[in-house]
């Protein structure tokens, strides 16, 4: 481990709410193997679920992790490949049965050359810089373990019928209409998990990149870049489906595309689901992230429930669900937090949602967002690399400080103006700011405060 990159305060791989670097001078074999032994005497899980997603490195990589584990005196369920919502469903799953703690071996939307961790704990409750990560950190980089009493054993579980019977029970599937639907699963391990539950629905699929491969083929599975979108879109146009659908790697995301092959912007999908969630939980808490807020907030309220604002982030969503016992949490980059999944976030169980809302209405997937699209026009998140990222914070900050309505510091810098708003974010994965802008129903304010904004990132 004596190679591994640090950042001056730690290991570089390890980030806010999970780890993710190159492999293998970010993340190797025996930076692994101490990992899986500082989660066991961290955590304490008694019993870890491990899975692992579709990279090159996964095998290497999970195999000592679960050494680790093995070695600490942990017993390892070992389920595969799987996405990452497949270790959230198994964790709280077999809670009763003396589960303690999940581990997915993934990268998500990364380069092929990466890898990494996403760790939760007892009934699938994550585990970010503020609940663990940075114990196990430390550990990890000490390499100092106490001696275990006896060894974990290892033992290979299939939990794939429980999950999709769970993911089925969101939905009246035999009420659905018959749908022709565009899959893409990018290569990713989506493929398998959308042919067990399409078999099982009214649907036509019309499958693009299904065939899991840790080379990405056709490029790194991530629907958020515009490029990686156009293999679905024309899919769409091409053999007249009804909706398309994509993944990110790992599954944890999922994207949507109307009947006329337009991209759908997460935030209004947020939008979506809240309405359609809260016409069954009237009074229900909705949680959404700061970045664009205010479609979901009026759509919320108008619905009857209580908008509640989030940090941005997997972990952070998470707990304040927990918190505040919402029924469903979005945010913009496509992910969906439902109660009923432990709070986590599922890739699979939106677009069930969606085609269940479609049939109900009897309404295209143009038809149900346009009128929030309308209202409040967006411009997609757009990324800059910084070199020095708070600077770039402050100076836009006291650029519009005395003409701001309200100054919201939840994740980074928002501000609100009569027509329009924006948040400017540094991530928490990557050395970038992200910016997001909308407006009340006017594209050109919006489009010219965008431009206004990055002319000052430079």
């Amino acid at each position: 481990m004596a190679m591994i990159k640090t950042d001056g305060a730690g290991l570089s791989c390890f980030k806010a709410y999970d780890i993710r670097g190159r492999v293998p001078d970010e993340l190797d074999g025996p930076l692994a193997y101490n990992i899986g032994r500082a989660y066991a005497e961290v955590v304490r899980p008694g019993a870890v679920v491990v899975g692992r997603d579709i990279r090159k490195s996964g095998e290497m990589v999970a195999g000592e992790l679960v050494r680790g584990l093995t070695d600490a005196g942990t017993d390892v369920l070992d389920i595969g490949l799987c996405g990452t919502e497949q270790i959230y469903f198994s964790t709280f799953h077999l809670q009763d049965k003396g589960v303690g703690g999940g581990i997915i071996v993934t990268a998500s939307h990364n380069p092929a050359d990466y890898n990494g961790m996403k760790f939760v704990r007892e009934g699938a409750r994550p585990i970010s810089g503020d609940t663990g990560l940075k114990d196990i950190e430390k550990l990890a980089m000490a390499g100092k373990f106490g001696p275990a009493a006896s060894k974990g054993k290892v033992e290979r579980l299939d939990t794939s019928r429980a999950y999709i019977d769970h993911l089925l029970g969101y939905i009246e599937a035999s009420k659905l209409p018959r749908y022709r639907v565009v899959m893409d699963a990018g290569n990713g391990c989506a493929g398998p998990v959308a042919d067990v539950l399409a078999a099982r629905l009214p649907v036509d699929i019309v499958r693009l990149h299904f065939d899991p491969d840790g080379e990405f083929p056709n490029g790194v599975p991530n629907p958020l870049l515009p490029e990686n979108r156009v293999a679905s879109a024309k899919s769409v146009v091409d053999s007249v489906a009804d909706i398309g659908v994509a993944w990110d790697g790992d599954f944890d995301r999922c994207f949507f595309f109307d009947e006329k092959g337009e991209f759908i912007e997460g935030y209004y999908i947020v939008g979506l689901l809240a309405r359609a969630i809260l016409s069954h939980k009237p009074g229900a808490k909705i949680i959404h992230d700061p970045r664009l807020t205010w479609n979901t907030i009026e759509v919320v309220t108008e619905a009857g429930g209580v908008p509640v604002m989030s940090k941005t982030g997997h972990a952070f969503i998470k707990e304040r669900m927990r918190a505040e016992d919402a029924i469903y949490g979005g945010e913009m980059s496509a992910h969906h937090y439902f109660r009923e999944f432990a709070y986590c976030d599922s890739g699979m169980i939106p677009w069930l949602l969606v085609l269940e809302l479609m049939g109900k209405s009897g309404r295209k997937l143009s038809e149900l967002v346009a009128e929030m699209s309308a209202r409040y026009p967006i411009s997609g998140e757009i990324n800059r690399t910084i070199a020095d990222p708070k600077a770039a914070l402050s100076m836009v900050e006291e650029r519009y400080r005395a003409d701001a309505l309200s100054v919201d510091h939840t994740d980074g810098v928002s501000m609100e103006f009569a027509g329009w708003r924006f948040n400017l974010r540094m991530s928490n994965t990557e050395p970038l700011v992200r910016l997001n802008v909308e407006s009340r129903g006017d594209r050109g304010l919006m489009e010219r405060k965008t431009e206004e904004i990055l002319g000052m990132l430079g």
